[in-house]
């Protein structure tokens, strides 16, 4: 994956920031994982299995942000989505289905169709994280 020279230029969006990546496309995952550590983050996962997210988020450990394709495996991702609203850490979901298959509490959630524009995907990332929670 060649990254943009704008991306490039931004290595310090995320620069220190922990982002868990749910995204079971093995490709796609590498892709998301490279360019954000590109823009300076470190990669929690990335995990293809929902089972396999849940202890990250619960384990304790400091979570920014997170990167969640909406089905992995024929799950829908909203119970890891609940877990980190919980927890006040901001996300995006990435998919390849219409707006429809979101479930309404996560309508205000930025929503990457794929094919992802990577890039615009980690300044999105990069905003929601910058964002104070007021």
């Amino acid at each position: 994956m060649a990254l943009s020279p704008t991306l490039s230029r931004g290595r310090a969006l995320l620069s220190g920031r922990r982002i868990l990546v749910v995204e079971d496309e093995y490709f796609l995952a590498d892709d998301i994982s490279r360019a954000l550590r590109s823009a300076g983050a470190e990669i929690a996962g990335p995990v293809g299995e929902l089972d396999d997210a849940l202890p990250i988020i619960k384990d304790g450990g400091v979570l920014d942000g997170a990167v969640l394709d909406v089905n992995i495996r024929s799950e829908m991702v909203f119970p890891i989505a609940q877990e980190l609203r919980a927890r006040q850490v901001p996300f995006v979901f990435t998919t390849g289905y219409d707006k429809v298959s979101i479930a309404p509490e996560f309508h205000d959630v930025v929503l990457l169709e794929k094919p992802i524009d990577i890039a615009a995907m980690v300044r999105s990332l990069a905003g929601l994280i910058e964002k104070p929670n007021t």
